[in-house]
């Protein structure tokens, strides 16, 4: 049984990986008494190639048992990543115009906003009324008075 250190050196990877691959459930593996990981070396190879005894891992390049990859797989591998390319920039300009066209609609809703406050505020405004030109255009009482007086002076007559 590996510990997850040993588990990480046997396969060349680093603990997080072997103990993000346990909690993912692609590796089974078992807590001992002390709360280590206790990891069935065949479970641990099933996943992860052992890496070339006598190679290193952290210091130069790493040799792993992996079966060569044919030519043809090699052509549709490179075909499916072109079509992914393709779909990829596919969903970038669909994304670009779903921004633009939010952009627009959010400036439209400004702009309505603004024309429907403005209205309102045309609609609700009530001007002060205008001071009328009563004053100059009205004699007053005192001056209504002074002419009667005038008036029965010149005429002798008295208003009732």
């Amino acid at each position: 049984m590996y510990s997850l250190k040993e588990a990480a050196e046997a396969c060349g990877r680093g603990k997080p990986a072997i103990l993000k691959a346990i909690q993912k459930g692609r590796i089974s593996a078992n807590k001992n008494q002390l709360g280590e990981w206790e990891i069935d070396p065949s479970e641990l190879h099933r996943v992860y190639k052992p890496i070339v005894p006598g190679s290193t891992h952290h210091g130069s390049t790493v040799e792993r048992w992996e079966t060569p990859v044919e030519p043809l797989e090699t052509e549709v591998l490179r075909r499916e990543n072109a079509l992914l390319r393709e779909q990829t920039e596919l969903l970038r300009d669909e994304r670009q115009d779903l921004r633009r066209r939010l952009d627009e609609e959010a400036a439209e809703r400004r702009k309505s906003a603004d024309e429907i406050r403005r209205l309102t505020l045309l609609l609700t405004h009530q001007p002060e009324p205008k001071p009328e030109a009563t004053p100059a255009a009205q004699p007053t009482p005192e001056a209504t008075a002074d002419k009667g007086k005038l008036w029965q002076k010149l005429f002798g007559r008295v208003k009732l």
